[in-house]
């Protein structure tokens, strides 16, 4: 008997996608093939197999690209051909999402369907805003509305007297365009042209902004600053509340556009914080982490592991690779038995201790010539050292130790390859003077994102650049520019400090 399919009609949340429910991510990783709209923020995407078929039918105003039709066919078909198929939609399916069309077309075809609900951004984008739908001494009540109906009805299915008179809240969902009209009803039917009021466009977004106004200066105050859709219009006492209740907006990062450059397997860290704090993140990685073109020094460094007396990392990348190799080596961490550990900072050091080890010497300051003073005292002219770390890295460690009599062994765990991602996207936005701060994690993501912007690295002028460290900060400096912002710890969180610092002082 042939497989059965099935569609789940999951609501993708508001936009922000830490807002995508677990089953609905359960639901997407399980997927055969996606069919996902405008309003689905495209990171939620990650949580889809490689493999499986992703079809776009997002739709704008007077912009489809598919009929909602076609979508319902869409849907009947897929299953039919016994596919397990995720349709992914902004919000919430039933909140004016027409998720109830689908599957009543998919009953009619006898396949089975599921709902996974959705945050709807009727409740979450004015939360976002810091304007609460309810509140015990403000708003008993509150209603959500369509902000354009059915065209092909006759007559308006909006109860408009009621609304204006019997609902403390009123949030309107697609309703920028037909905002003049959405006003004057009420207005006419008796609500107060003075009620507070708030557009609130790219909801959830970093790109999130809130237009405060009145409902009878609402139209004017959105051609005036020229808000477009997406938004949705809240009208209601609720709206004093921002005041008090501003979070999002309030953020340190907040309105920022910073540029990751490290690699994509790697971009996630430092997005995440920087997200965290407000920002927009334009992800575009200058190296990708690959494996060395050959495994046999490493492979045979591995088989006599227990004829050396220090094994040294430099960098997670290199924790990672070795341990990798290892087991496919058929060892563990037992190996290490007869060693000492050293690693160059605090990041390589909690990578270690992932896989069961502790670093034996760690140096306070994160570089190869610190590591080096630190390890020296610890060696003698009988000391073998194995160095696992990038095929492409400075020598300054390897040098020192051979200068003073150590026999050293350097073998490549991994290679950084230039692989700049995005990079017109990049260009476009620094063109457009849309981007803040430009990241660099490494002395190679300087190299490759220089040579990425293809003899137009002008267009780095005036942006705030920031460096993870000295090392890094001198490749910057060599290809013409100066550091802005240089953390004071090599790392990640180090880096965040220092931008944190950088903007509140700005500020």
């Amino acid at each position: 008997m042939s497989k059965k399919g099935k569609v789940y009609l999951i609501g993708a949340g508001p936009g922000d996608p830490g807002l995508l429910t677990l089953k609905g991510r359960d639901c997407l990783a399980e997927a055969d093939v996606v069919v996902y709209d405008r309003l689905a923020d495209p990171r939620i995407l990650a949580w889809v197999r490689p493999e499986a078929e992703r079809i776009y039918v997002g739709k704008a105003s007077s912009k489809h690209t598919m009929k909602q039709e076609d979508i319902c066919q869409l849907l009947v078909d897929l299953a039919a051909e016994g596919k397990t198929v995720a349709r992914l939609k902004g919000g919430d399916s039933f909140v004016f999402g027409r998720g109830g069309e689908e599957a009543l077309l998919l009953r009619e075809n006898g396949l089975p369907f599921e709902f996974v609900p959705g945050i709807t951004s009727a409740i979450s984008v004015p939360e976002y805003a810091g304007i609460p739908v309810t509140h015990r001494k403000v708003a008993a009540s509150f209603a959500v509305i369509t902000g354009h109906e059915d065209p092909s009805r006759e007559k308006s299915g909006i109860n408009w007297a009621g609304l204006a008179n019997g609902v403390d809240t009123l949030v309107f969902l697609m309703g920028v365009e037909n905002l003049e009209n959405i006003s004057r009803n009420l207005i006419e039917n008796g609500r107060p042209a003075d009620t507070p009021a708030a557009l609130i466009r790219w909801g959830t977004h970093p790109e999130q902004r809130t237009l405060i106004t009145t409902l009878g200066k609402a139209y004017e105050d959105v051609v005036r600053t020229g808000m477009r859709p997406p938004a949705i219009f809240i009208v209601g006492e609720v709206v004093k509340l921002r005041d008090e209740l501003s979070w999002f907006e309030t953020k340190p990062l907040f309105g920022k556009t910073f540029v990751v450059t490290r690699a994509r397997a790697q971009a996630s860290k430092l997005t995440g914080q920087l997200e965290a704090e407000g920002a927009k993140v334009i992800e575009v990685p200058a190296i990708r982490i690959v494996e060395p073109d050959d495994f046999a020094p490493l492979d045979n460094a591995q088989k006599n592991l227990d004829s050396y007396d220090w094994v040294v990392f430099t960098s997670a990348n290199g924790v990672d690779g070795f341990f990798r190799r290892l087991r496919l080596n058929g060892k563990d961490s037992r190996a290490f038995a007869g060693c000492k550990i050293a690693a160059i900072g605090s990041a390589t050091e909690k990578t270690l201790s992932r896989y069961g080890l502790a670093a034996d010497l760690v140096p306070a300051s994160y570089k190869a010539e610190d590591l080096t003073d630190a390890l020296l005292p610890q060696l003698t002219k009988d000391s073998k050292v194995l160095l696992a770390r990038a095929a492409v890295a400075r020598n300054v460690l390897p040098d020192a130790l051979r200068a003073n009599g150590v026999a050293v062994d350097v073998v490549p765990v991994y290679k950084t390859v230039s692989d700049c991602e995005n990079k017109d996207q990049l260009k476009e936005s620094l063109k457009n003077g849309e981007v803040d701060c430009v990241t660099f994690t490494s002395s190679s993501t300087v190299t490759n994102l220089m040579e990425a912007l293809d003899g137009e690295k002008e267009l780095l002028k005036g942006v705030t650049l920031a460096t993870i460290g000295p090392i890094t900060a001198d490749t910057l400096k060599k290809a013409g520019f100066s550091t802005d912002v240089e953390a004071e710890e090599y790392t990640i969180e180090g880096l965040m400090d220092a931008l944190n610092a950088h903007y509140e002082v700005k500020a």
